[in-house]
């Protein structure tokens, strides 16, 4: 038998990672700043939630497979939980919370109402602002997997083009048939 070797049997020494300090950012939200001075590995979501307390916007799987977290930053569609808070300073971001206009909800919000779009309501915050980012997709004729821009017809939206732009946010209690009426009502009043 070998004798024993104490630097194979010893465990490596743990090595700290570098400390780099809060810093100081300023989220646009929904219309207002909000000077915050946060570590840079915080997330959009954990600002957005734990920091400026707009709850709206949940965690899902922390991971940007389910889209509850999404919300609308320069109107792109964001997966919140895998972006950092430090990248969008400056930026300006709307969540579920923002998409109302003097106490009246954002016409996608109604529609979500009004075609029974949700039953648990967990992933609502993150379809509604996915479906109104694909409002104005559509709007300016972005391609998807199924149309080529110039191939698009806004008022024309089909089931299977709404499905496939919402494909990035699940709902687990199934309400998706619900969801794509909401959506293609209010694409056929802006038509």
């Amino acid at each position: 038998m070998p004798p024993d070797n104490p630097t194979l049997d010893a465990p490596a020494p743990a090595v700290a990672p570098p400390y780099v300090p809060p810093q100081a950012l300023t989220l646009r939200i929904n219309g207002a700043d909000h000077q915050l001075t946060i570590e840079p590995r915080v997330t959009l979501l954990d600002a957005l939630r734990e920091v400026v307390g707009l709850t709206g916007t949940k965690k899902g799987c922390d991971r940007g497979q389910c889209g509850a977290c999404t919300v609308l930053v320069d109107g792109q569609r964001v997966n919140a939980c895998l972006t950092l808070a430090i990248m969008h300073d400056g930026r300006e971001i709307v969540t579920v919370e923002g998409l109302a206009r003097d106490g009246e909800p954002h016409p996608m919000q109604q529609a979500f109402m009004d075609c029974d779009g949700f039953q648990c309501g967990y992933c609502t915050p993150g379809q509604l602002c996915s479906a109104v980012a694909l409002l104005d997709e559509v709007k300016q004729r972005h391609a998807s997997m199924l149309t080529d821009g110039e191939q698009l017809e806004p008022g024309l939206l089909g089931d299977d083009e709404i499905r496939e732009r919402m494909s990035g946010n699940l709902c687990r209690c199934g309400a998706y048939p619900n969801i794509v009426k909401a959506i293609r009502s209010v694409v056929l009043r802006q038509a």
